[in-house]
């Protein structure tokens, strides 16, 4: 039996809030790769988008490159 691994992924977010009083969070793990989640709350759109990222990790794996944006 193969022996099960955890790793930790931290991937930077953006939180917006539709006019529409929806509240939108989006991240990307890698060009090209990311993931969104919506909710009626800010916490219900983070664990919305947290599922869309574990399933995304899920099917292809931890991402062996991240893009790192810095701010100037």
């Amino acid at each position: 039996m193969a022996a099960s691994r955890t790793a930790t992924v931290t991937v930077p977010i953006v939180v917006e809030r539709a006019e529409d009083g929806v509240w939108c969070v989006d991240a990307q793990l890698r060009p090209g790769v990311g993931a969104h989640g919506e909710g009626t709350t800010e916490q219900e759109a983070l664990g919305d988008l947290r599922e869309a990222l574990i399933g995304l990790i899920e099917e292809f794996g931890v991402p062996r490159e991240l893009s790192v944006t810095v701010a100037a």
